[in-house]
């Protein structure tokens, strides 16, 4: 069985990941079983990344085996599901700067999963993270060089080829300016960085201001 599915019924879309650790929730989220394998229902209006892939992310843009560094996991809604996709051969590392917050994602998520490791630290100094590479970079972090983050941790510990996904919140970066020409600017900084931009995907009516930049490290 596939690590994710998509389904339909009363006309809506809606994603279901397989549960890595079964009989365990993480914020109330339904747990359902197809095929006599348990599965979680993910909510694009908590969810990202699943509001997403519900606009046309391919749904297997994070696969099997890989290894994310998860910037900004906050207690864990988003990360825990990146969990169940990746699963047991693949590896989320989760970064978080407020200690309360980060208790929460250990308890619920990072206790319950062999495949996340927590670290409580502030992801402007990376050099921090005691890591490997990865194949993927996640960040979702409402700071106005949110875009410059992001990239210093790609340089650092992206693997070639690898991909970085960035959610934009345009009233992070310009409460003035129309959202639609903060992503565009985001994006520029991106390219200029040599990222070649697979998709902005912009996130209403589950994320109101906010996009989703996918971009591929050359």
């Amino acid at each position: 069985m596939s690590s994710i599915l998509r389904e339909r019924k009363n006309g809506r879309d809606f994603l279901l990941t397989r549960n890595l650790a079964p009989g365990i929730r993480v914020y109330n989220e339904d747990l359902v079983f197809r095929g006599g394998v348990e599965y979680r229902t993910w909510d694009p209006f908590r969810s990202k990344l699943a509001a997403a892939m519900l606009k046309g992310l391919p749904v297997d843009s994070i696969r099997e085996g890989s290894r994310v560094l998860y910037l900004g996991t906050s207690t864990g809604t988003t990360s825990s599901h990146v969990s169940d996709i990746v699963g047991e051969k693949g590896l989320v590392i989760g970064v978080e700067f407020a200690p309360r917050v980060a208790r929460e994602f250990v308890e619920k998520v990072a206790r319950q999963r062999r495949n996340v490791i927590p670290y409580v630290a502030d992801a402007r100094d990376p050099e921090k993270y005691a890591i490997s590479q990865v194949d993927a970079v996640y960040c979702d972090i409402a700071q106005p060089d949110q875009t410059q983050i992001a990239l210093a941790n790609c340089r650092r510990l992206l693997k070639k080829g690898g991909t970085l996904f960035l959610v934009v919140k345009a009233r992070s970066i310009d409460v003035l300016k129309e959202p639609s020409r903060v992503y565009e600017e985001e994006r520029s900084k991106i390219e200029a960085d040599g990222y070649r931009v697979r998709a902005v995907v912009e996130l209403s009516p589950f994320e109101k201001d906010h996009a989703l930049i996918v971009a591929e490290r050359p």
